[in-house]
């Protein structure tokens, strides 16, 4: 099976001014999107996903993670990082699911920046230019609250019926003018071990 990709797309935002505030740097929001085939639309429902998942997976991976880093300069310099699937109307959230949470896809992109927490994730289902969620957190601490940071945007076109958008993002800094501090404070606050932040 070979993967069928209509398009992708790239974008960059900056922000220059938040709360009427200039940012001390700019905050730079980086998303790539591929638009591909839904390898398991139309064939009803298929129990075994693995075929379709080792040989889509990684392309998307390599592709989506080769995108953001030549748009972002280096693995080095991103920050934030995430991913986000959106499948069609005729597919199943497991589709959207099942192309973005295996390592197959999301080791390039970890690998890449040299990340050590996991990927935070958005897998939905709608119709074209349905809006498309990437959360964000800090690549190496995921209780650094000035980097839980969302892209949304959406492709007019995509996804068709029997299409998955698949994407990742990327932040270079984390919200300009963050003052909320981070969970490390709350749970010295609380009293409780960042080991066991729900205290159970």
């Amino acid at each position: 099976m070979s993967v069928q990709i209509r398009k992708t797309l790239l974008q960059i935002e900056t922000t220059l001014i938040e709360g009427g505030k200039a940012t001390p740097q700019p905050l730079k929001l980086f998303s790539a999107l591929a638009v591909v085939k839904n390898p398991w639309a139309g064939r009803g429902f298929v129990e075994d996903l693995k075929p379709e998942i080792h040989a889509a997976a990684p392309v998307l991976g390599e592709l989506l993670t080769r995108m953001i880093i030549d748009a972002v300069g280096s693995g080095e310099a991103v920050e934030g990082y995430g991913k986000a699937a959106v499948v069609g109307l005729d597919g199943e959230i497991e589709h959207a699911s099942a192309l973005i949470h295996t390592l197959r896809f999301g080791n390039h992109y970890r690998q890449a920046v040299g990340a050590k927490s996991y990927l935070a994730f958005c897998n939905t289902r709608g119709p074209a230019n349905a809006t498309l969620m990437i959360p964000l957190m800090d690549k190496n601490d995921e209780g650094r609250r000035s980097h839980y940071l969302t892209i949304q945007t959406a492709m007019p076109d995509a996804p068709a019926a029997d299409e998955i958008v698949v994407a990742l993002g990327a932040s270079v800094g984390g919200r300009p003018h963050h003052r909320i501090g981070d969970r490390y404070q709350d749970l010295k606050d609380l009293g409780q071990d960042a080991a066991n932040p729900a205290g159970v």
